[in-house]
């Protein structure tokens, strides 16, 4: 009898401890627990999105391109005086020509001989990179160096004013497609696969034509330039917008709006219109790199800024001439490796908004 009291009392005594320990388990899981609580920090979306963007490397090196651009163009000729946009070197250069001259000699042979004629040139064209000029001259005298500055700012304006534009009209017109849709997608539907379906070079060059015969001078040319390209590029974010507000006017925060009876233009552009936004700043950020290639090919084929106001894509365009581009590489090929600094910057901004915005897109 007393062993089996002994073996109940250690049992009990086991028992006791065994909850003593339980009791210390929970209390130290429940202060781990809220010490845990307490550490942690609610962040909020835009704070996520700029955390994945910041951790891509390739936006980086983006940011770092076109914030390099922008301060070459826009502070650069803050800093670089010496050489205006439109400004000549009227220096005179002494050159030299060559011609054949031709004579018969007293026995009646024909001789032909290459003559070398100095002569004085009016301006310093084709001026070899020095410290008067970083890059040379063009074809006109005129500083690469600077051109390239007052050039960035055309072609870097002109790419944000159209993508602005662009998204503005789109929107528009992709939201009210969306929302209504039925006959009015219909139409505005049928309307956006005929500006696809225009041939927009052709189209183009009979602007150009047509602002030629009228007289338009240079300045007003970059304004329609603007004009032309918002008109063939608004129908891809109309599509887009439209896509996404059809899948979103069936959630149930629309219909909450329904029944609280507000005004049409209030749910497209307070509730529905936001909710788009992540998908319209990717698209900017990718459509800026476009609208910049599209500007500078434009230029080049003589279609959008005029000389001598400068745009990337109107340096380009020297080469045309074999002598130009084999001899005289300096005047081109720096306004190329700007324009494909811009696109790549753009580009690597955009993907990497893109990831940040929809991760699950990456995976």
């Amino acid at each position: 009898m007393e062993i089996e009291k002994k073996l109940e009392n250690e049992q009990e005594e086991i028992f006791k401890t065994s909850e003593e320990q339980n009791g210390d388990n929970q209390n130290n899981g429940e202060s781990s627990q809220e010490d845990m609580f307490a550490n942690y920090k609610e962040m909020s979306p835009i704070r996520l999105v700029m955390r994945r963007f910041f951790r891509s490397k390739l936006s980086i090196v983006g940011i770092v391109i076109i914030v390099f651009l922008f301060l070459f163009s826009f502070l650069g000729p803050v800093i670089y005086r010496a050489w205006g946009e439109t400004e000549v070197d009227r220096t005179q250069i002494l050159a030299f020509t060559e011609r054949l001259v031709t004579f018969v000699t007293p026995d009646g042979k024909e001789v032909t001989i290459k003559e070398v004629v100095p002569y004085y040139k009016s301006i310093n064209s084709f001026a070899s990179p020095s410290w008067t000029h970083l890059l040379g001259t063009d074809d006109k005298g005129m500083d690469v160096f600077a051109r390239l500055m007052y050039g960035g700012r055309i072609s870097l304006a002109i790419g944000f004013i159209v993508v602005i534009l662009e998204t503005v009209l789109g929107t528009i017109i992709g939201g009210i497609s969306g929302y209504f849709g039925k006959w009015v997608d219909q139409i505005i539907m049928r309307i956006v696969d005929v500006f696809n379906c225009l041939p927009t070079m052709p189209i183009l060059l009979i602007a150009s034509s047509i602002l030629d015969a009228n007289g338009v001078p240079g300045s007003l040319r970059i304004y329609w330039l603007m004009v032309i390209i918002t008109i063939f590029g608004w129908s891809g974010t109309a599509r887009m917008v439209r896509g996404q507000i059809l899948s979103l006017r069936e959630q149930e925060y629309i219909t909450a709006t329904e029944v609280m009876g507000l005004p049409t233009w209030r749910k497209i552009f307070k509730h529905l219109i936001p909710n788009v936004m992540p998908q319209l700043i990717v698209s900017m950020t990718l459509g800026l790199g476009s609208v910049i290639l599209y500007e500078s090919t434009l230029s080049y084929l003589g279609l959008g800024v005029q000389v001598p106001y400068a745009a990337w894509g109107t340096m380009i365009s020297l080469s045309n001439d074999p002598v130009v581009l084999n001899n005289y590489v300096f005047v081109w090929l720096p306004a190329g490796l700007l324009i494909a600094l811009a696109v790549l910057g753009f580009n690597f901004i955009g993907d990497g908004l893109r990831d940040a915005m929809d991760p699950k897109a990456r995976k």
